[in-house]
Formats: C-alpha cells, sequence, structure tokens
C-alpha cells in the first residue's frame, strides 16, 4: 500500500465524520476524492442508478433493495446515522388515533414507500401491535431509489400536493415528520424546506420509554446510514474495507471524547446524549457481531414488507472489515 489509491467518496458532513472528509484523519492507502452531495439522499439515487461513487453513504433499506437486484456494491457495517422509531408519525387529533390497528382503513403520508423510517416503523407497527400495513393507504409524493421496485396496490402517489398540505386539509390522517414525509417539501433535486408540524401530535408521547424497552428486549438499534463500496474496487483492493473501518471508527471515537467533554454540545450531540440513555455509551456502534440482530431484522422487515424479491446471504450483502 506504498501507493495511495484515488476513490471518489459521496457521505455526508457530520460532526463524527468531518474529521474524515478535511484529511485529519486519514484513509489508509487511500487518496479521497470527497463528492459533496446536497441533499445526500440525492446521491443514494446517483449510487443505485449510475453506480457513479466507488463509496457511499446510502439508506440500509435502499442498499438492501438494490443489492437484491444486483447492484455492483456491497455493504460495510458502518452506520453514520441513527435513531429509533416508535416516535415520529403524526396524527390528526380530531380522528382519536391512539394505536397503530386505527390507521388501517385510513390513509398516510410518508415521504417514498422504500423509505427507511417507514420500513421500520411499519415493521414495528407489525410485530408490536399488530397492524395490518395492507390495510393503510400509503401515500407517497416522491418516487423510490430503486427504480426496479414495483410497489403494492395500496400506495398512492399524490396528484402535484405535497404531503404538508394534504395533512392540513384533512386528507391524511397521519404521517411521518421531518424528511420522512409531511415535515419537508419542496424539490429533492434542489433542496427541501421544513415545514412547521407543531400543530400534529405525535401517535405515541411515551415513545422514548418504548424504545428503551423494546431495545431491551431485542438488541436492536435501527440504522440509517451505511457506507458501501463498489464490488471492483474491493475485489482488487480487498484492505479498502478495513481502511475505511478504521477512519470511520476513529473519527467517531474523536467525536465522542469531544462530545464527552462538552467541548461539542449541537443539535447532533443532543440527539445522540438522549439515544445513550438507551443504548449506552456508544451511540454509533460499527461492527457486524454487535449489529447482527439489526441488519438481520431490517431484512427480514423489507422482506415482509415486499420490497426484496429474495433474501440476499448475508456474506454477499455485507463485508466484516476485522475479518479482512
Amino acid at each position: 500500500m506504498a501507493k495511495k489509491i484515488p476513490l471518489k467518496l459521496a457521505i455526508a458532513e457530520y460532526p463524527h465524520t468531518s474529521k474524515i472528509r478535511d484529511g485529519s484523519i486519514e484513509i489508509e492507502g487511500i487518496e479521497p476524492e470527497f463528492i459533496t452531495v446536497n441533499p445526500q439522499i440525492a446521491a443514494y439515487r446517483r449510487m443505485v442508478r449510475q453506480v457513479e461513487f466507488d463509496v457511499c453513504e446510502i439508506a440500509p433499506t435502499t442498499y438492501m433493495i438494490a443489492r437484491a437486484y444486483g447492484a455492483p456494491f456491497v455493504a460495510l457495517p458502518i452506520f453514520v446515522t441513527r435513531h429509533f422509531h416508535h416516535g415520529g408519525l403524526l396524527v390528526r387529533p380530531e380522528l382519536g388515533i391512539k394505536h397503530p390497528k386505527d390507521l388501517e382503513g385510513k390513509k398516510v403520508g410518508v415521504r417514498a414507500y422504500s423509505v427507511t423510517t417507514g420500513v421500520w416503523t411499519r415493521g414495528i407497527f407489525i410485530d408490536e401491535f399488530g397492524m395490518d400495513t395492507s390495510k393503510v393507504t400509503w401515500v407517497v409524493d416522491d418516487e423510490e431509489h430503486v427504480q426496479q421496485l414495483t410497489l403494492p396496490s395500496n400506495v398512492i402517489h399524490t396528484q402535484g400536493k405535497s404531503l404538508f398540505q394534504m395533512m392540513k386539509d384533512g386528507e391524511l390522517a397521519a404521517g411521518f415528520a421531518a424528511n420522512a414525509g409531511i415535515g419537508r417539501s419542496g424539490d429533492p433535486a434542489g433542496g427541501w424546506k421544513t415545514e412547521d408540524t407543531s400543530m400534529w401530535p405525535d401517535l405515541f408521547p411515551n415513545a422514548h420509554d418504548l424504545e428503551a424497552e423494546w431495545y431491551k428486549r431485542t438488541g436492536i438499534y435501527p440504522m440509517h446510514a451505511t457506507i458501501v463500496v463498489k464490488d471492483s474496487v474491493l475485489a482488487e483492493h480487498p484492505w479498502v474495507a478495513r481502511s475505511l473501518y478504521d477512519a470511520f471508527e476513529t473519527a467517531k471515537q474523536d467525536w465522542m471524547a469531544r462530545m464527552n467533554s462538552g467541548e461539542l454540545d449541537g443539535a447532533n450531540e443532543k440527539k445522540y446524549k438522549k439515544i445513550m440513555k438507551i443504548v449506552g455509551d456508544d451511540p454509533l456502534p460499527h461492527g457486524m457481531e454487535f449489529n447482527m440482530p439489526t441488519i438481520l431484522k431490517l431484512e427480514d422487515t423489507a422482506f415482509k414488507q415486499g420490497m426484496i424479491p429474495q433474501r440476499v446471504p448475508l456474506e454477499k450483502a455485507w463485508v466484516d472489515p476485522l475479518k479482512i
């Protein structure tokens, strides 16, 4: 590895990745060219459709669907964003929705059917609360990243109206907050703006307590962004997986030290400090061993929701950098 290899990387700027992007923490053996894509989900599409980057941050459900349809890139157990999903579904208060099953027979807004937030939440509603998702009409206002994906008949597209406006007009009974649904509007190619959704309560006002109990019982900690690498890169340079893993782990440890010392205390740190009350000292755990229950659960959930045509064997879907 005397000579560094040039690779194009499309990863977002977070406090725990910034030192990789600015070169303070090197990726051994790699001369990185960082491609900034705003919003980052536009990079997801460019990766699954054109395989444009050598290394890319991508939503894990998008990755699993793409890999099942033969995408020539593979995931590493590096997860740069995570959070739980008992919270985040907003409901119209006048409808008296108190339980996921109350959503059956109603319309619920989500940016896209395969958005990872929706997949995780539907899985929880099915497994924990007995909701029949086929009895819900899922209303989407964006296209799916993976174009081969065939949507079920109970998924419909809006007709030129934002999910936020449909929620305001009473056309939706509920909708996902933030970038997963009614909390954003605008053109994905040109960026989104955030709408004020404070008039709608969360389905579960005690979401944090439910998440803590669920994690303690299942060991599942949902991930939202995974790092993938082109098959061709790893075929020629298998050590790249370990180099990437070590760099991301080093950057995370540096960030955690600055967060714990009080040097960093922004919105990102406040989010993960809250999560740490549930998961412990490491809010962004990497590696196959710790994350196996979560990886298997998301694959199972995506399969049961009809998003992947077949299960991809674990060894073909994930590379364990610690075993290279």
